[in-house]
């Protein structure tokens, strides 16, 4: 299983996501959505969970959870904004959700992909919207295989070349 990984798009879908999520399975918003058509244009490529993030509307904040749980290919999976936790770290996300396998998170927009405890992958896409704090947008791409560790990799959306 594909997983596409976006956080943080505040309201703006590059094209590039559209390319870089080219036959993903499934997608992880990790919150700042912005715009709740955001979701529905993200739906056209896969089924979408998403969570809210600090910056969400009302109306995101009634449709979408602060946390989301689920489970794909038999990982357990935890998609949150993170910033229930301040400035979140992968040590204090895998302290505040110690069942998952996999963590995917926002609110920094600082691209990480990591492992805590050698088992637990965890994930920040980095800020996919409007460029801020001199980042480069970017996405991140998760394949799950049961029975092996999930393999990632970020990628930049500006200059995106999915070959």
């Amino acid at each position: 299983m594909r997983l596409g990984i976006i956080s943080d798009t505040h309201g703006l879908l590059r094209p590039e996501v559209f390319d870089a999520f080219s036959g993903v399975d499934h997608i992880l918003h990790a919150g700042d959505v912005g715009k709740p058509g955001i979701l529905a244009e993200l739906q056209a490529i896969a089924p979408v969970t998403a969570v809210y993030g600090n910056t969400d509307s009302g109306e995101l904040r009634t449709r979408l959870p602060q946390v989301a749980t689920l489970q794909l290919d038999g990982f357990d999976i935890v998609v949150t904004h993170g910033d229930q936790l301040g400035s979140p770290t992968p040590q204090s996300l895998n302290a505040a959700f110690p069942d998952a396998q996999i963590i995917v998170y926002g609110h920094t927009h600082r691209p990480l992909l990591t492992l805590v405890d050698v088992v637990v992958t965890v994930m920040n896409p980095g800020g996919a919207g409007a460029r801020r704090f001199n980042l480069p947008p970017s996405v991140g791409i998760l394949e799950l295989e049961p029975g092996i560790p999930p393999r990632g990799r970020l990628l930049p959306l500006l200059g995106f070349d999915p070959e």
